[in-house]
């Protein structure tokens, strides 16, 4: 019968007898290195890529927005030189010199395409510029990260890889180096990329896998970091010498090797090129022929005994140990006990590395899998030695430091369902209990909150340098040209959304001098200081080398750079930069060409001299424009000066002082009169 238009129906499915199918157990992919023993009906959690990718994503670029800048050589290495490529001023270091030509062009030059989208993006703001270059090396860190996982469930264990998902997003070392501008990151990206395409076994049909991770492994180190190809070692010892995943027969053996020798050759010649376009552009940089990497190994390596890293501090062995705890907690020791634990499962549960034991025919996972987890242990066992150490340094092994705890985790659970099964004799029971998954889920749990919890503490205790310049130039910078008349007035009624960016380009009429003494290791850089203002230093009692400014004079060369390089400044070499980390006393500015000064004061615990009076409380002369907290981590509790809880009494424990910008009272009130003046008459 027909009824009217919009009217609603209701259709009852007829009854039936069928049974619903049962769920079916988790299917392991047939190349996993690690096999479940305990058959569970329904598979562990696994986001797909496109889920991993979004969700690392957003936890990558809340990195890139909150994260601070701990290391000097970040700033005055690679944002500076950024800074310079696209703005024309900037610090310069001895490293940047051709004298010495230790720091790469073509790998600065990569991050000038972000760079130029966010002056776009911001009207010429360089703090947008600034964030978006982190917020694309976030990304590229969330894809590269999300590519390991899956490349970790498909070949090593589903539960291996669900671990190191979380291990990956949560930790806090890896939301330091995640968005960090610095060649060691970049080695992580290409590491991690690498290593997902090696954690498959190598075999005949394999030509994928050894060329796309030994261009990766290449890039990285050519690139960014020379020190990193040493994360390569064991992949490339499996493509030349263990079957992995192929089956040879013993008088195929010859003919094997050889294809595998001649594959891996090929490789390494087409990783080779990678070459062509990193000389030719440092070396239009540079005003002559430069091959970066080389140098950067010269001079680590072959130094002498008068220049090297080490005139820049060295750390007893247990440094290292130390950071890593501090940034990955308990997931450090987990990494550390990874191939002992592999070891032990071998003896008591060998069913889980596999059925097929090693013969002359085929390698046993435990081989292929021991070589996964070796690079981490190559690593750590080579910076360890080196007598200068730096926590950047660390950074290219950081998401194998998490494979490798995520391996060690899931060995130990399999301890416990095998003592399970001896003491219960009911493998039907270990599948129905939560022991094993409360087990794992205590860790994960455990290691994320003290994650967070560093997280937070870094951000709170050192996020003072940062959030200092943000309000200089929010709050001091438009209040100065208010009160000279420079700031445009819009009529009554006009909501502030409908209001144009605010326009700081007239600050350069007040040529003022922002100054930096003992905090010089705390700069920010330049792309967080507006255009007009001039960043100096003035004489603190640090007695080294601290960088001068790039040339910005034309330059009268006729090399190829004065055409096809944007600053050719680069080629001019500058006096006053060394290697040997001598003083240059023309690099700072008497304090009275301050207008404004960047520094640190502790009320509770002064500190000071003749060079580094206390400024701070010096009213006559400086007027606190505004401070923000910093920690006084020589006078606070070990415990609550690393880790961060909501709790008064945790807060008690930490003394604080106060990261200031001071102002010149003197100065900026004749500047702010002859401005004012200006205008007026204007």
């Amino acid at each position: 019968m027909s009824l009217r238009p919009g009217t609603e129906t209701i259709r009852f499915r007829r009854p039936t007898t069928d049974k619903p199918e049962p769920p079916k157990p988790a299917k392991i992919p047939h190349n996993a290195l690690l096999h479940e023993q305990v058959r569970k009906t329904h598979r562990p959690w696994l986001p797909s890529f496109s889920l991993a990718v979004r969700i690392i994503f957003l936890i990558r670029v809340s990195g890139a927005m909150y994260a601070n800048m701990d290391d000097c050589d970040e700033v005055f290495n690679f944002w500076e030189p950024l800074h310079f490529l696209t703005q024309g001023y900037g610090f310069q270091t001895w490293e940047l010199s051709p004298v010495y030509a230790l720091r790469s062009w073509a790998y600065i030059l990569l991050h000038a395409l972000p760079a130029r989208v966010g002056l776009l993006i911001g009207g010429n703001d360089k703090r947008v510029a600034f964030f978006a270059v982190r917020v694309a090396l976030a990304m590229i860190s969330g894809l590269v990260e999300a590519a390991f996982y899956r490349s970790v469930v498909e070949h090593v264990n589903q539960r291996v890889g669900r671990y190191l998902f979380f291990m990956l997003v949560f930790s806090a070392g890896m939301w330091n180096s995640s968005a960090a501008f610095l060649p060691s990151s970049f080695a992580m990206y290409a590491v991690t990329l690498a290593s997902s395409f090696a954690m498959r076994p190598s075999d005949r049909v394999g030509s994928r896998r050894t060329l796309a991770a030994t261009l990766l492994f290449a890039t990285g180190a050519i690139v960014g970091w020379p020190f990193a190809i040493v994360l390569s070692l064991p992949f490339v010892f499996e493509e030349l010498f263990i079957f992995s995943g192929d089956t040879v027969i013993p008088s195929e053996k010859k003919s094997w090797m050889t294809a595998r020798w001649k594959r891996m050759t090929l490789a390494v010649f087409a990783a080779a090129l990678i070459f062509v376009p990193v000389i030719g552009i440092d070396s239009l940089a540079y005003g002559k022929l430069e091959i970066v990497p080389w140098n950067i190994v010269q001079y680590n390596i072959f130094g002498g005994e008068e220049r090297g890293p080490n005139l820049y501090g060295t750390s007893p062995w247990t440094f290292y140990a130390n950071n890593l705890v501090l940034n990955f907690n308990i997931l450090a020791p987990l990494a550390l006990l990874s191939l002992p634990a592999l070891a032990i499962t071998r003896i008591v549960d060998k069913r889980r590395l596999g059925y097929a034991p090693a013969s002359e025919s085929h390698t046993s996972p435990f081989t292929v899998l021991a070589l996964r987890l070796a690079p981490f242990y190559l690593w750590l066992l080579i910076l360890t030695v080196q007598p200068h150490k730096e926590e950047r340094f660390m950074f290219p092994a950081y998401p194998l430091l998490c494979f490798n705890a995520a391996v060690c985790l899931y060995l130990m659970r399999g301890w416990l369902e095998v003592s399970f099964i001896k003491l219960t004799k009911s493998p039907w029971k270990a599948s129905q209990t939560s022991m094993f998954r409360q087990f794992t889920f205590s860790l994960l749990v455990g290691t994320i909150v003290l994650s967070l919890s560093r997280t937070v503490a870094n951000y709170k205790y050192y996020h003072a340098p940062m959030a200092a310049l943000f309000n200089f130039q929010m709050t001091e910078l438009p209040r100065l040209l208010n009160a000279t008349g420079l700031l445009p007035t819009y009529p009554e009624g006009v909501k502030e959304d409908d209001q144009p960016r605010l326009d700081l380009s007239p600050i350069s009429e007040f040529n003022l001098t922002l100054c930096y003494g003992k905090e010089w290791h705390r700069f920010p850089g330049h792309f967080l200081v507006p255009n007009g203002i001039r960043v100096e230093f003035i004489k603190s009692e640090f007695n080294g080398l601290l960088p001068g400014h790039f040339a910005t004079h034309p330059f009268q060369g006729q090399s190829l750079a004065s055409k096809w390089w944007p600053r050719p400044q680069t080629q001019h070499v500058p006096s006053g930069l060394n290697d040997l980390n001598k003083e240059e006393p023309s690099h700072y500015v008497p304090i009275e060409q301050c207008d404004y000064l960047v520094d640190l004061d502790f009320p509770l615990n002064p500190v000071y001299s003749d060079l580094e009076p206390r400024y701070a409380v010096d009213s006559e002369n400086w007027e606190r424009v505004h401070c923000e907290k910093f920690l006084d981590a020589r006078h606070s509790m070990l415990v609550t000066r690393v880790l961060w809880f909501p709790s008064s009494t945790w807060r008690e424990n930490n003394r604080f002082g106060d990261y200031c910008i001071l102002k010149n009272i003197e100065n900026v009130k004749r500047k702010e009169a002859l401005v004012s003046r200006s205008s007026q008459n204007m």
